[in-house]
């Protein structure tokens, strides 16, 4: 099994910090192995992708939803329904034809906004949205505008040097 090394995204940002170990471990606990395999990109500050390689499955075949930050991505393939006198004689079967289930552990405030299938590829659209009470404020210097800091701050004697 392949093992990645997360560290340039947790230098990159700040509260994602823990999101690629988190998915890193989820992947690893998942006991599914390396079926599909997966990439992770960083689009930019707040946005992430992750692509599956599902070649052989449709829009249908796959189910993807979010619990308790947690993705799951499930694969059932349908039953083929070829008839004995129809179906191929398979001289070799490389192309896996069976189920996955593959669980990633999101950050908090990771949220998905989309999903695509193209050409065997699964992307799926990650971002973060901090709630504007965690969002950074900037405070001037010297802006007081609440009167009982002021009446507070005068009525202070000062001892000369």
């Amino acid at each position: 099994m392949l093992n990645y090394d997360f560290t340039p995204l947790s230098r990159s940002f700040i509260g994602f910090d823990r999101m690629a170990g988190l998915i890193d471990n989820a992947a690893k606990l998942s006991g599914t192995g390396s079926y599909p395999p997966y990439n992770i990109a960083q689009i930019n500050d707040d946005e992430y992708r992750i692509e599956l390689a599902v070649a052989g499955f449709g829009d249908t075949d796959i189910d993807i939803e979010t619990h308790e930050n947690v993705l799951t991505i499930i694969g059932t393939r349908a039953v083929n329904e070829n008839t004995p006198d129809t179906s191929p004689e398979y001289l070799h079967r490389g192309i896996a034809e069976r189920g996955f289930e593959r669980r990633f552990q999101l950050a908090d405030h990771v949220i998905v906004t989309g999903a695509n299938l193209v050409n065997g590829m699964l992307s799926i659209e990650l971002r973060r949205e901090l709630p504007e009470a965690m969002k950074p404020r900037r405070i001037a210097i010297g802006a007081l505008h609440d009167k009982n800091l002021t009446n507070q701050k005068s009525s202070r004697k000062r001892k000369v040097a």
